[in-house]
């Protein structure tokens, strides 16, 4: 991986990482809400992973690494999921997604502590 590509790599992971964790977090907190709450908090949180599946979808087109292409996919399977509430299983497939792109955000490390820019 090319220096330039590292670091928006980098970026790019670290911040759908996080963005990723808060979706898991939001999924499973879901599983809690009182019954009547549940269909307006599925419709914020869909609104949500599907602005997170955006900015993956950004990363994709910006650095076309597969890592950024599985995330996107994990997270496409996330958001059915969530729709049909089946929240365990939208919460695994987050979890697959955010395994993704720390495999992304750690070979973009390795480049960047190669030529000891970290």
């Amino acid at each position: 991986m090319d220096l330039k590509t590292a670091i928006r790599t980098y970026q790019f992971a670290e911040r759908a990482k996080s963005e990723l964790i808060v979706g898991s977090q939001l999924t499973t907190a879901l599983i809690q809400f009182p019954l009547q709450e549940k269909p307006g908090g599925k419709r914020m949180l869909v609104m949500v992973l599907q602005s997170i599946r955006s900015e993956l979808e950004f990363a994709y087109g910006d650095t076309e690494l597969r890592e950024f292409k599985k995330a996107i996919d994990h997270l496409n399977e996330a958001i059915s999921l969530t729709e049909s509430m089946e929240l365990g299983a939208a919460a695994e497939r987050m979890a697959r997604a955010v395994s993704a792109v720390t495999t992304a955000a750690q070979a973009a490390w390795d480049t960047l502590k190669e030529h000891e820019l970290i």
